[in-house]
Parts: structure tokens; C-alpha cells; sequence
């Protein structure tokens, strides 16, 4: 069996949650026999390449952000966070590809629409994985997305000719990790095959304790109370509330120190956000890592080291981080997301907080450092509940999913 994922983009020094998930996925599918081929956008050569080192083909493509009028800066900002690509070679690279069992595009918008008209041509199952919201975005996001739509853009004549619009519609299936998003979907998308499916973790790769590399990348760690947050540093996952949260924190705790771990991905977030930790005073107090591969040992001892993470994302469809956070041990205290909502149970395996209620985080927090039978429990249910999301599970169902497809195209063709 063979697989052709399409990505929005990759780029390894700005790695995210949708590529930790997509590495994990097709780490579990070539267990089972699947070969991934990877086409993503082309970038410079990296240092390291985790999707090549996970036994993936890479075919890299030439794209386009096909808008006007936008600086340099806001282009690169749109094409790191969501920026509508369009690729007049992608197509041809699919459709000579040969042997493949499924295209599956884990985007939406002009590439979407080329992968879902070559699956068509080609009579193969076409299959679309959502790693964020599309239905159950909050309405400020919504609202970013359109503003940068409103743009002068030259490839919209494309998205019409590669159908872009209509990539759910008419999709063999859609694949989402959120189960309240697949709920959305069905509602839009009567008669479609939906499947929610969660994304999965190696739970092996926290079992060597790493926290010596830990040590030794950052000495300020030493004999600190831990605060880890990894994400990249973004408005939608909301790193600043935290800094104002942070002085509080402080005045009980005066040991704490803030750890940032994620690549800048919103160059004009990023200056905010180096603004408000000099404006409060908080240098001392929190420590900006820059972006981190995965399975670095140095992020693994991070989160062996932390005494407590965060997620105090806007919006997160699912939050993989969670389960890397209950695989390593650490207590994890989360906004109250859809992702975070279908995950953590309040008080058993983590911790929820509402960002228009601060007032809540606070005692929720210092439970965590100060209660340790509650801290051991918690992190106890975590590692227990992490197990359940293991990769081998979810590529599992995937190849099932491969395979049911591909069957149903097969008997099509017989018949026809």
C-alpha cells in the first residue's frame, strides 16, 4: 500500500503539532506496511529532516501564495500560518507517482483541490485530514482567516478550475482528530464518510528519563520551578496571557521561570511578546527556547524537568501536545478548547482554566505544585490515558480506511 500526503507546508525549523502528527502517523503506517510519500512546498535544505529520518519519500514542490499587495513580512507570516498556496507542478507529480493506493491531503484551499482532481483522474480514494477547526473555529478566528482573504488574489481562477471550494464535498472521506468537529461535519456534509480519529503519540520515546540534555542546553533551569509551554509562538496559541498571568505566579512563587519552547512563526507576535516580558519586568523569569525538533532530547528533558505545562491556546481542534505532556509525566493545565474539553478530565488527568477567568488558573496551578498526592495521581491517569493514544491505534484505523476505500473503487471499476 502505498500513500501520497499532501502538506500545506514543512519546514522543519518551524515544526508544529500538525507535523509532530503527520510523523507519528506515518511512523505507525510503514509498521503496518503502508509507504508514505510526503510532497510539501519546497524550502532551503534543513539540518535535520524528521519525516526522511521516519522512513517517509519526499517529493518537494514548487508554490505560490498567489495574493498582492502584502509585504514581505505579512507573506511570509500568511505562508507559515495558513496562507492559500497554489503549485503548477504538484499536479503533474501526482499524476505520474506511480503505484498508489490513496492520495490523502492534510490541506484544504488550490492544493487540496489539485490532489483531490488527480485522485478523480486517476480512479484512487481521496481522502482529506482536517488538524485544525474548519467548522468549530471560535468567531474572532473566523474573522482573522477572512480579513486575509480579502487580499487582491491572482490564483482564485485556479481554485475555480481545481474546484477548491468543494474539497470536503467531494471528498471519499474526512478524517478529523476532534469529535465535535466530525459532529459539525455531518451536519454540513450529509452522506459523507467522516472519521474522527485522534492523533497519536510514541509513548516509548518518553520512557528514557532525558533531563540531563535538558540541563546541560539551559543551566537557568537549575533549582527553578519549572513552567513549560511548547507551541509556536502565535496569537492562536495565546503564549502572551500567560506572561500576564505570570507576575501573580511569581509573588507565590518566586522560583518559577516561564519556558517558551516554539519556533516564531508571527514575527509581529513575537515583538509583542519580547515587549510585555521586558515591560512587567520578567526577564529573569522566562526563557525563550526557539523552535525544537521532535524527539529532541533536549525537549523531552523539558518536559521531564517542568513542574507544570501549559496550553492556553485560542483554538486547538485537538492539543497533541497533551498527550506528549501525560507520555512524559507532567501535569498539564489546558484552556478550555474543543481539543482540551475531549482529552482532559478537570482534576483527574489535568487541569482546565477559562482565559476570560484568570482567576481560576491561579488556584488550579498551585494545586499542582503544592499538592503532591494530587500531582502524582494526576500524572499517574495522564501516563494511563496517553497509552490509549498510542501510534499503532490510530494508523491502524487509517490503513482500515485505506483499505475499505480502495476495495470500494476496485468493485466501481469491476463493475463499470
Amino acid at each position: 500500500m502505498r500513500a501520497a500526503h499532501i502538506l500545506r507546508k514543512y519546514v522543519p525549523a518551524e515544526w508544529g503539532g500538525t507535523e509532530t502528527a503527520v510523523r507519528n502517523l506515518t511512523g505507525g503506517l510503514a509498521t503496518l506496511g503502508v509507504e508514505s510519500i510526503v510532497y510539501h512546498p519546497a524550502a532551503p535544505p534543513p539540518e535535520s529532516d524528521p519525516l526522511a529520518e521516519a522512513g517517509c519519500q519526499l517529493r518537494p514542490f514548487h508554490a505560490y501564495l498567489p495574493v498582492l499587495g502584502l509585504s514581505p513580512a505579512a507573506r511570509r507570516e500568511m505562508i507559515s500560518v495558513g496562507g492559500n498556496l497554489l503549485s503548477f507542478d504538484l499536479p503533474w507529480m501526482l499524476a505520474a507517482e506511480p503505484g498508489l493506493t490513496v492520495i490523502n491531503s492534510h490541506v484544504l484551499g488550490r492544493l487540496g483541490g489539485i490532489a483531490r482532481t488527480i485522485a478523480r483522474r486517476r480512479n484512487l480514494p481521496f481522502v482529506v485530514t482536517l488538524h485544525g477547526g474548519v467548522h468549530s473555529l471560535p468567531d474572532a478566528l473566523k474573522q482573522q482567516f477572512n480579513e486575509r482573504s480579502s487580499h487582491l488574489e491572482w490564483g482564485r481562477i485556479f481554485g475555480w478550475w481545481w474546484r477548491a471550494r468543494h474539497v470536503l464535498d467531494e471528498a471519499d472521506a474526512i478524517v478529523t482528530c476532534n469529535a465535535r468537529e466530525a459532529d459539525l461535519l455531518r451536519e454540513r456534509h450529509p452522506g459523507q464518510t467522516i472519521l474522527a480519529l485522534s492523533h497519536g503519540v510514541d509513548t516509548r520515546s518518553y520512557g528514557t528519563d532525558q533531563r540531563a540534555a535538558a540541563l546541560a542546553a539551559y543551566p537557568e533551569l537549575a533549582g527553578r520551578d519549572v513552567l513549560l509551554c511548547v507551541a509556536r509562538i502565535d496569537p492562536v496559541k495565546n503564549q502572551s496571557w500567560l506572561v500576564e498571568q505570570l507576575p501573580a505566579v511569581i509573588a507565590r512563587h518566586p522560583q518559577a521561570l516561564l519556558v517558551l519552547a516554539g519556533a516564531c512563526t508571527h514575527a509581529d507576535y513575537g515583538v509583542h511578546l519580547h515587549r510585555e516580558i521586558r515591560r512587567l519586568g520578567l526577564t529573569g523569569h522566562v526563557l525563550l527556547t526557539g523552535g525544537l525538533p521532535p524527539h529532541d532530547p533536549r525537549l523531552t528533558g523539558l518536559m521531564q524537568v517542568a513542574r507544570a505545562g501549559f496550553l492556553p491556546s485560542v483554538s486547538e481542534a485537538f492539543g497533541l501536545v497533551i498527550l506528549e505532556a501525560w507520555a512524559a509525566g507532567l501535569p498539564i493545565l489546558a484552556s478550555r478548547t474543543p481539543g482540551a474539553l475531549e482529552l482532559i478530565r478537570d482534576g483527574e488527568n489535568g487541569a482546565l482554566f477559562a482565559l476570560d477567568e484568570p482567576a481560576g488558573f491561579h488556584p488550579a496551578l498551585d494545586r499542582v505544585l503544592r499538592d503532591e498526592p494530587f500531582r502524582e495521581r494526576i500524572i499517574a491517569a495522564g501516563r494511563e490515558r496517553a497509552g490509549d493514544f498510542d501510534t499503532s491505534v490510530s494508523a491502524g484505523r487509517l490503513k482500515d480506511l485505506y483499505g475499505r476505500l480502495s476495495e470500494q473503487k476496485h468493485a466501481l471499476r469491476h463493475s463499470a
